[in-house]
């Protein structure tokens, strides 16, 4: 893994954050957004092949606190049940501690932040401005339609908290997404489109971000 975390190409306005949780390390932070069943884990996975980045999903790390048995893991599942976004302070805590124990300097932050005060927490408690962040735009009606199709025994794969959460991504992260818009940090792809067409626009934003070991062999495929 030596090779992948070794200082990525830089492009023109990245954010280089050297006062951070990290201590001296420079971080690559990207947000990746986009409603449930719009396809980012995936997308999120062939990042991580190419461009030497660690997937870290908000969700994940959530089901596996529940799946701890803890205290902490209870409240969240019944959160998760009822369609709430669990508190930040809960989220961007298993946040840091993955990314710390990763040992990496690039992140791909899935599913967060969810709202606003998220946004504000984590630039506020890590340190860490994001690069940019990724949205993948796809209409309610497909992402439902991916949803009801995929069987991974997930509490919160039944079609009435689908529609929960339809509707709470809609009221809290667009804000999150406009703001980082108006600041010109916003790439957006279109992801309706099959898997491999969404991956081909994908690797056009990640670009810049190719590990110098692995250079070659991924810009003949751009």
């Amino acid at each position: 893994m030596g090779s992948v975390v070794d200082a990525p190409t830089v492009v023109a306005g990245q954010e280089e954050v050297t006062d951070n949780m990290l201590g001296d390390k420079k971080v690559t932070v990207v947000f990746v957004l986009g409603g449930p069943g719009s396809g980012k884990g995936t997308q999120c996975a062939n990042i991580v092949e190419h461009f030497g980045f660690i997937h870290l999903s908000a969700g994940d790390l959530l089901r596996a606190e529940i799946k701890s048995g803890s205290e902490n893991g209870t409240m969240i599942e019944n959160m998760i049940k009822e369609g709430k976004i669990v508190p930040s302070e809960v989220t961007i805590k298993l946040l840091q501690e993955a990314m710390i124990k990763s040992g990496n300097d690039k992140f791909l932050i899935d599913g967060f932040p969810r709202n606003e005060e998220n946004r504000a927490a984590f630039e506020n408690v890590t340190k860490i401005t994001p690069a940019f962040v990724l949205f993948f735009d796809c209409s309610e009606e497909e992402m439902e339609r991916r949803l009801l199709g995929r069987n991974q025994g997930r509490v919160d794969d039944n079609i009435e908290t689908i529609r929960k959460r339809f509707k709470v991504f809609v009221e809290s992260s667009l804000p999150v997404i406009e703001y980082y818009n108006a600041k010109d940090k916003v790439k957006k792809i279109d992801a309706a489109k099959p898997i491999p067409e969404v991956f081909e626009d994908v690797k056009a934003i990640f670009a810049p971000y190719v590990p110098n070991a692995l250079l070659s062999g991924v810009t003949t495929n751009l």
